[in-house]
């Protein structure tokens, strides 16, 4: 009986808070919040929400903990520090103005009026091949999803040195006896945070989809097959990049305490102690270096029991629905073809370098008799070796044993140009023959405007319409479909696999790729 009296003035205090005209507030398990209201939007926002304690002293290189309560009112219009890290991608352009160990911290977008309505929730994890990143960049802002009826959240996580170190010291003191995966354990906290507090901001703690692009992509796969996070999530969208080789693949815990006994040997740091002894600055300058250390998830046993493939190859992870894709020129040909001149003999002569058994078939499946169709095939390689084809993996092993369908795409609409071409490029940029890695986030999430730097046109406008709204729909439903647009056919054990080519004219397609992913999937599950 208590409980439940508990339990209904929570919800009041919940609903008093927001009927108040102006007044943004609203109370979480820690305290009350005051956030922000857009009257042009009619979008409430809460930013540098703590979901953690601040992991630093004895804290670095632990679980997050849960945060602290605080008294009277907190204010909430503002990101907090961002995670210490390097300025490693210039396209990154963040909000927040301070970096610090102390970084776990997320923001809410909500339209809700009363916190009654149960909406569907979005948790967003950012990209930066797990060394940078922030939950305030722009392209992530969750304003326009928040409009389409969504709970946005976007949140920080450890990065680098500070998210992903293991020692044989750190797997000792652990409760779970493993160490390495901090910053994947802090999204877990997130969304722990999320199922609890959700329903304040008008969310539905059982509709929650995560969501990322890249290393946030990444995180999804691996957010699916952890059993401490698998029952969490509703749904999944992946946006480039999965936890299977050859990208970022998580290795066995015992060569991440190796990695990280040299890094200490390095920094004349055996002890923890010493290590936690650095600053933050000095930690991240000592990782920094070239061949410092080597960033990788493990299989710890407690986070990932097993490598994520063979826990998809299990049936093991999340049967939820899957939304997942990747962008038709994800890097340059040259990442491929390095500084030789892409014509059919260098590249010939490369591939024969790199696959000395397979030749052939490689020139068959990446067919280079011109000097186009090499740009094409090099850049359609490169970018299969990079992320596409990890991403094709979880796809396909997800439509076999996750019972839930998955629906595939590919991003396809080039960046137009910029507004002001940039002074300082090389004179011979990267030739993309598509659209790049990372270039679809601001059309998914609805925030072109907000990127100053390119000139977009009313066909990319209508492509970002297109695809917030395939997801806008999957994230409300499971189920991407909806009133004008193109049908979307999910890809289900036994089914032809088709996938959705997002473009200024975006039409489902048979695949035509699969025997290049077949080719590459026999040399990287050896």
């Amino acid at each position: 009986m208590k409980r439940q009296i508990l339990l209904l003035c929570t919800a009041l205090l919940y609903t008093y808070a927001f009927a108040q005209p102006g007044t943004n507030k609203v109370t979480v398990a820690n305290g009350t919040l005051q956030g922000t209201f857009n009257n042009a939007t009619n979008i409430h926002s809460f930013k540098g929400i703590p979901y953690a304690l601040p992991p630093v002293g004895d804290l670095r290189w632990k679980e997050p903990q849960p945060p602290a309560n605080w008294t009277g009112i907190r204010n909430a219009d503002h990101f907090s520090h961002m995670p210490m890290q390097k300025r490693v991608f210039t396209d990154m352009i963040f909000r927040a103005d301070t970096m610090s160990e102390d970084c776990l911290y997320l923001n809410v977008w909500t339209p809700a009026k009363t916190g009654k309505e149960k909406l569907p929730v979005l948790v967003y994890f950012y990209g930066g091949g797990f060394s940078a990143g922030d939950g305030s960049e722009a392209r992530y802002d969750g304003e326009s999803m928040a409009q389409k009826g969504i709970v946005t959240i976007t949140i920080n996580y450890r990065l680098g040195i500070f998210g992903f170190f293991s020692h044989p010291g750190l797997t000792a003191e652990s409760a779970h006896h493993a160490s390495g995966n901090y910053g994947l354990l802090d999204q877990t906290a997130a969304l722990k945070w999320a199922k609890a507090n959700v329903a304040a901001f008008g969310g539905d703690p059982d509709k929650i989809t995560i969501a990322g692009e890249s290393a946030g992509s990444i995180a999804v796969s691996a957010q699916m097959i952890s059993p401490l996070s698998r029952n969490l999530i509703a749904g999944a969208i992946g946006e480039s990049g999965a936890m299977i080789n050859p990208t970022l693949p998580a290795i066995p815990q015992a060569d991440g305490e190796k990695n990280g006994v040299a890094f200490g040997e390095k920094n004349n740091a055996k002890l923890l102690a010493d290590l936690r002894a650095m600053t933050a600055s000095q930690l991240l300058d000592a990782a920094s270096k070239p061949g410092a250390w080597r960033l990788a998830a493990t299989i710890d046993g407690y986070f990932l029991p097993k490598s994520p493939a063979e826990i998809f190859i299990a049936g093991e992870q999340a049967h939820v629905p899957l939304l997942v894709g990747w962008n038709s020129a994800e890097i340059p040909y040259q990442a491929f073809t390095g500084g030789d001149m892409p014509t059919p003999e260098n590249y010939a002569k490369k591939v024969k370098q790199q696959y000395p058994n397979d030749a052939d078939e490689v020139l068959k499946l990446y067919p280079g008799a011109t000097q186009d169709e090499v740009i094409k095939s090099s850049t359609a390689l490169a970018s299969d070796r990079f992320i596409a084809y990890s991403t094709w993996k979880w796809a396909d092993l997800h439509s076999q044993t996750g019972g839930s369908p998955v629906y595939r795409y590919l991003f396809s609409t080039p960046r137009p140009p910029e507004v002001k071409p940039s002074l300082n490029k090389s004179p011979l940029p990267p030739v993309m023959v598509g659209a790049s890695h990372a270039s679809e986030i601001e059309f998914a999430m609805g925030n072109l405007p907000y990127d100053k730097v390119y000139a977009w046109t009313p066909d990319d406008y209508k492509v970002s319409t297109t695809m917030q709204g395939y997801f806008a729909n999957f994230i409300k439903t499971g189920n991407p479909n909806g009133k004008g647009l193109p049908k979307w056919e999910p890809n289900t054990k036994g089914s032809p696999v088709k996938f959705m080519n997002i473009d200024v004219n975006t039409k489902l397609q048979p695949e035509s790729d699969r025997g290049r992913y077949l080719f590459l999937d026999k040399i990287y599950t050896k």
